[in-house]
């Protein structure tokens, strides 16, 4: 039983690290951080981190790790209770993508969706986790594009511009809904097309 309790202690410990490093990283870039940073934010000594995290690199591949696989996570788990098109299914995404990136990660967005700061000994694996996210909006816009409902020359260039954008969320007072009406103009669906879509739940137009 006290082990247990040990461990769930460790857990919020590790967890609380986790997140005030993204914080830290993804407001200030990997470079200009230090663990004596992440430690003062923590009001911890810098040696009780090593408890934890060998360095700098391991902790910082761990924040973008557990940031990466909750967000996709949690919009792979969107896609599979949202029917419909894909225009409706690529809306929705692109809402709940802004909505998380804006409520629940805004400083630690920039971390993950920006490869030249990550760890230079862990890229792949940190790659890989970006890949898998990135490949829930392109099969939605290649399969848009298979089915006639977008019109796209370039799939790379509008998911470039797409993730470019929403990037950004967390700085403009755009609201989500607002936002992914305007990212679907680049796949060539306007406000009338989608004023006739039926709206998913949490897919609103605010």
């Amino acid at each position: 039983m006290q082990s247990e309790r040990v461990r769930r202690k460790r857990g919020r410990r590790v967890q609380e690290i986790l997140e005030t490093a993204a914080e830290l990283f993804g407001e200030r870039g990997f470079d200009a951080v230090s663990l004596d940073d992440v430690a003062e934010a923590l009001d911890v000594t810098k040696g009780s981190l090593y408890y934890y995290f060998a360095g700098k690199d391991e902790l910082a591949t761990a924040a973008i790790e557990t940031l990466g696989r909750d967000w996709t996570a949690r919009l792979e788990t969107l896609l599979a209770k949202t029917p419909g098109t894909s225009t409706e299914r690529l809306r929705a995404l692109i809402h709940a993508h802004v909505t998380i990136a804006v409520r629940d990660y805004p400083a630690a967005l920039r971390l993950f969706l920006a490869p030249h700061e990550w760890p230079r000994a862990q890229y792949e694996r940190v790659k890989a986790l970006r890949q898998r996210h990135d490949r829930l909006f392109r099969t939605l816009v290649e399969e848009g594009v298979a089915s006639g409902e977008f019109r796209v020359t370039s799939v790379a260039t509008v998911l470039q511009c797409m993730h470019a954008a929403m990037s950004q969320a967390p700085l403009w007072r755009t609201r989500p809904g607002e936002l992914a009406d305007t990212l679907m103009m680049l796949v060539g669906v306007g406000a009338s097309t989608l004023d006739a879509c039926p709206h998913q739940t949490g897919s609103s137009r605010t």
